[in-house]
């Protein structure tokens, strides 16, 4: 089960860094990808999206709070 990792702990440059690259996954160009960027950190800061760290993965994910409380239940 994934971890959730309060977003609040990242230093803001980590916390930037794993937004843009969440956010550019699909080959969208940071240059286009400012407006996701700041939607995203508007739904961590709402309590509405949270990062997860899969263990087995080794790997980060953001996903909307209501989505990661399904893969928990």
């Amino acid at each position: 089960m994934p971890l959730r990792i309060p977003h609040k702990q990242l230093s803001p440059d980590t916390l930037n860094r794993l937004i843009e690259e969440f956010v550019t996954r699909d080959g969208t160009d940071i240059s286009e990808a400012t407006r996701s960027i700041e939607q995203v950190h508007k739904l961590l800061d709402q309590g509405k999206a949270v990062i997860t760290f899969d263990e087995d993965t080794e790997s980060c994910n953001i996903l909307l709070r209501e989505d990661a409380d399904l893969f928990e239940s």
